[in-house]
């Protein structure tokens, strides 16, 4: 446990810097162009490259050593940054440039999330992954609360170059906890087996998933359930705020600072409860949850007090949801695979993630927007729902993506599978990648 804290305190340090830093390029990006889609892009050029190299990253984080692995994506996070802020610091910075290093950054976490899922799973017992889980969202939101307030504040003081600097360091930080500590490595099994190759390892993680009904439907429901989300929380939201308070920055600041106050209350109870016994419930009834007391008040909410409540609410269940599905994989999956499975799990879950980005910008600038304005199409029949002019055209979309997540939650009630993903056994690893599979306790 006192390995596991001392890279989780490195992580927060990481994580504040780098959400600092998106929310100055956020704010930048939004004055450049005024755009729902530019700023739904940003989150496109980091999804896509991030599925392309899942495969290949898990491959390498089940053969090397994993805190290295850890350390070199932090390291190249960092180089990136400082790459923008030499751009930044000298009246360069373009927008191509922030899809650029959106893009790089989605590399660099196609290693660096499943090894640390990987790792922790290496150093605690199977009893308290739940708790970890629960610290590990504390940091993601923890960021959240203070990046918003720190960010604007360092953006007035010091300006987008000074942000950036203070990200570098974060990073430093990151990377010198990371060499205070060793991680055991994973005991594998020698046996007979013919030397995998690089493609072989490659299809391990398909094939473990695809063995198993429940985690295959699980894996299906959590892709919906993300696109759902980048459609419009992760994608459109800030544009949405922002539109519909006249591009008042403390605005959205305050609502994306009651997100990060609202998972951190919501990680802080995963953290201390450990979620509930059945982790399934955890995870399909924290989903709806968050879509029905985030999203749709987010939605219908016309004023900055409700939203700053739903934007609280919604994100509480978050690390509920997350912690309990994590929970689920980390039980489910030998310590020596979990490299290759992870990773395919997170390309499968957000294959349709760019799509979503892409979709959520599109659809509010060409479609939505123009037909909830005053003399818009739609305004006449839905603009007692969520108003009209701008931003409730964005505002209607999240309604209609936190509808059809509830429906989809309890939807899977109805397949065995799904209900009793925790009881199933994983079916036998497959020959091809029995020498590295570890033993059964």
């Amino acid at each position: 446990m006192k390995t596991f804290l001392t890279i989780w305190f490195g992580q927060l340090i990481s994580r504040i810097g780098t959400s600092m830093t998106r929310f100055a390029l956020l704010i930048w990006a939004y004055g450049q162009t005024g755009s729902a889609t530019s700023v739904a892009m940003l989150g496109f050029a980091a999804f896509l490259p991030m599925i392309l190299i899942s495969p290949v990253a898990g491959v390498w984080i089940d053969r090397l050593d994993r805190r290295k692995v850890l350390i070199f994506s932090d390291l190249g996070a960092g180089l990136m940054t400082v790459a923008m802020l030499a751009l930044a610091a000298t009246n360069n910075l373009q927008l191509w440039h922030l899809y650029l290093a959106e893009a790089l950054a989605g590399i660099f976490e196609a290693f660096q999330m499943p090894a640390y899922s990987a790792v922790m799973s290496t150093l605690l017992p199977a009893e308290q992954y739940g708790r970890a889980n629960g610290l590990r969202s504390l940091a993601d939101f923890g960021s959240q609360i203070l990046a918003p307030a720190l960010g604007g504040l360092c953006l007035t003081l010091i300006g987008l170059s000074g942000v950036m600097t203070l990200d570098v360091l974060t990073f430093l930080v990151a990377v010198g906890t990371l060499l205070l500590v060793r991680i055991p490595a994973v005991n594998t099994e020698e046996t007979a087996a013919a030397p995998v190759t690089f493609r072989q390892d490659m299809r391990v993680g398909f094939r473990v998933i695809w063995s198993h009904k429940g985690l295959l439907t699980l894996v299906g429901i959590s892709t919906l359930i993300h696109f759902l989300a980048a459609l419009t929380w992760m994608s459109i939201m800030p544009a949405m705020i922002l539109a519909r308070t006249g591009q008042n920055e403390l605005a959205l600041a305050s609502v994306q600072s009651a997100i990060g106050i609202g998972g951190v209350l919501g990680a802080v109870v995963m953290s201390v409860w450990g979620g509930p016994r059945r982790k399934i419930h955890g995870f399909l009834v924290g989903v709806a949850l968050s879509f029905l007391l985030g999203d749709i008040p987010l939605a219908v909410g016309r004023s900055l007090p409700i939203w700053i409540v739903a934007g609280g609410m919604g994100a509480f269940f978050i690390p509920i949801l997350g912690s309990s599905r994590e929970t689920i994989w980390q039980t489910k999956i030998p310590q020596a695979l979990q490299g290759r499975v992870f990773s395919v799990r997170h390309m499968l879950i957000n294959s349709f993630m760019p799509l979503g980005y892409l979709l959520g910008g599109i659809l509010a600038d060409q479609v939505l927007e123009p037909g909830m304005a005053a003399n818009g199409a739609m305004a006449p029949h839905l603009g007692w729902l969520v108003g009209t002019g701008p931003g409730t055209g964005m505002a209607l979309m999240f309604v209609m993506s936190a509808v059809s997540a509830v429906v989809i939650c309890f939807a899977a009630y109805l397949f065995p599978a799904v209900r009793h993903v925790e009881d199933d056994t994983l079916p036998a690893v497959p020959t091809a990648v029995q020498a590295t599979a570890v033993p059964a306790d």
